[in-house]
């Protein structure tokens, strides 16, 4: 199987959410199915149905977080030294050339991105135009709305 890249935030990000899984709500709704199976005639219960329903739900949750973190490459950027390459993981410094607008992302895995925190999925347009680039390196960027040019400014490992 195809492993995952992910940091060492996102390995950490999921293990969070499996855990509270496991150990907070999968407990919960065990005892709301119980709860709805003390109110009798479970063909006609919605109670039930919603907490079956719920259960389905976080287990596949569960199934999906193990699988994500059994095939997950974690990279930890801090650990390899900084050549001026834009890798997975790195922190980008940009300017917009049209613009003058400055911009910073991070390489991420798909479960991190989050481009409002300047987090960039490695899948994105952009993080693949920017990949194997260096610092000064001008790159033209095909986005929804229309080709960008950015300038690499900076390239960090942190």
């Amino acid at each position: 199987m195809k492993q995952i890249p992910m940091t060492i935030r996102g390995a950490e990000q999921l293990k969070q959410e499996l855990d509270f899984l496991k150990n907070t709500r999968r407990p919960e709704i065990i005892n709301a199915i119980a709860e709805a199976r003390e109110h009798g005639d479970l063909k006609e219960n919605a109670e039930y149905h919603a907490a079956r329903e719920q259960q389905g739900f976080c287990e596949g949750r569960i199934q999906e977080i193990e699988g994500k973190l059994a095939n997950s490459q974690i990279i930890d950027v801090t650990k390899i030294p900084n050549n001026g390459k834009v890798i997975f993981g790195a922190t980008i410094l940009l300017l917009n050339i049209d613009t003058e607008e400055e911009v910073s992302y991070q390489i991420v895995g798909d479960d991190e991105a989050n481009i409002k925190a300047g987090l960039i999925s490695v899948n994105s347009p952009i993080a693949r135009g920017l990949i194997g680039k260096e610092v000064d390196d001008v790159v033209v960027i095909q986005t929804p709305g229309g080709k960008v040019e950015f300038e690499i400014l900076e390239v960090e490992y942190k």
